[in-house]
């Protein structure tokens, strides 16, 4: 996928931006699993989330491509948006970012806080994806992936900083909604050299990989509904599979009420914010956590932009509820 070399290059870029992001073993998360758990602390970006790195490393290398272009435009549920809108503020680039309607209200409020121009347009993450195309062409834009090499190579750099601190993790559990985050993880394992397994944790809501590994060919599905938006993706992407069907150990699903209830454990075992995609990875761990037992495992907390009321849900022991 990506050489070491190629990895560390993109080191700079990602760090004169942002510090590595902490990663620690939570005695408490011992106590409870009964297995060594490490948490990636990935909500501590200027973003709240992995995506920042993956949107510095694309932009900065289209902007150096590409001096004369007019702008980015791209599409999302809203962490990539942000990745995609602090990084055009650093070089001076306009940036459009398409959201589904009914869209997370507080990740709309904070791209458009980065200085993106945001539209709403169709039911989910896949029919705003295909407006965004539309006005990059429009435009004269250029259409921002929600998955590309620059993005991977990006947010590899946080693999990259979990595997120097912890070489000997047996397993890590990387939340999947496209897939960026975790092929960043895998190719940084492989270039590292290292036998870590990649567990892959999908919503039940949005299960196209696992159809799609069963089938061996992209499979996609009807619908994805869950309040883990940051995993709501209906259409899987071929080259991502690829990287499973080569890559990853083996996938797991999880319910709406185990991300939860991830959510709520992680807030009250290490006061740590986690949204419902980036408690998924704890969720899949808690699931197999007897195949574990005295192990050392991370778990990827990928984003903690969760708005208030379903936080507030969540702390009253509910699952919020998506219509």
């Amino acid at each position: 996928m990506f050489t070491l070399a190629e990895l560390e290059a993109v080191i700079p870029t990602v760090r004169a931006a942002m510090p590595a992001t902490p990663q620690y073993a939570w005695p408490t998360l011992k106590a409870r699993s009964g297995v060594e758990v490490v948490v990636k602390h990935e909500n501590h970006t200027p973003i709240g989330a992995f995506k920042v790195r993956g949107g510095l490393v694309y932009v900065d290398r289209l902007k150096r491509a590409q001096p004369g272009m007019k702008g980015i435009v791209t599409a999302t549920r809203g962490n990539h948006g942000q990745s995609f809108a602090f990084a055009c503020a650093r070089v001076g680039l306009a940036c459009t970012v398409v959201v589904p309607f009914g869209n997370s209200t507080e990740k709309n409020a904070a791209m458009r806080a980065l200085g993106a121009e945001l539209i709403e347009h169709g039911r989910d993450f896949d029919e705003a994806r295909e407006r965004a195309e539309q006005i990059a062409a429009e435009r004269g834009y250029v259409y921002g992936a929600s998955f590309a090499k620059d993005l991977v190579l990006g947010v590899a750099t946080y693999a990259h900083e979990l595997f120097t601190a912890f070489p000997a993790l047996d397993t890590v559990y990387v939340p999947i909604g496209l897939g960026s985050g975790i092929c960043g993880v895998i190719g940084a394992r492989d270039a590292l050299g290292l036998s870590t397994r990649v567990v892959g944790v999908i919503s039940e809501h949005s299960n196209m990989y696992r159809l799609s590994l069963e089938a061996g060919h992209p499979v996609s599905i009807n619908s994805a509904v869950t309040f883990a938006d940051g995993m709501a993706v209906r259409i899987p992407n071929a080259e991502v599979l690829g990287v499973l069907q080569r890559g990853a150990d083996h996938l797991v699903e999880v319910t709406d009420d185990e991300i939860a209830e991830a959510i709520r454990v992680l807030y009250t075992d290490t006061h740590t914010l986690a949204e419902g995609a980036g408690a998924a990875a704890f969720a899949g761990l808690m699931k197999e956590r007897d195949g574990l037992r005295g192990k050392q495992a991370a778990v990827i907390v990928s984003g903690q932009n969760i708005d208030l009321p379903w936080m507030a849900a969540v702390l009253a022991g509910k699952t919020p509820q998506v219509a």
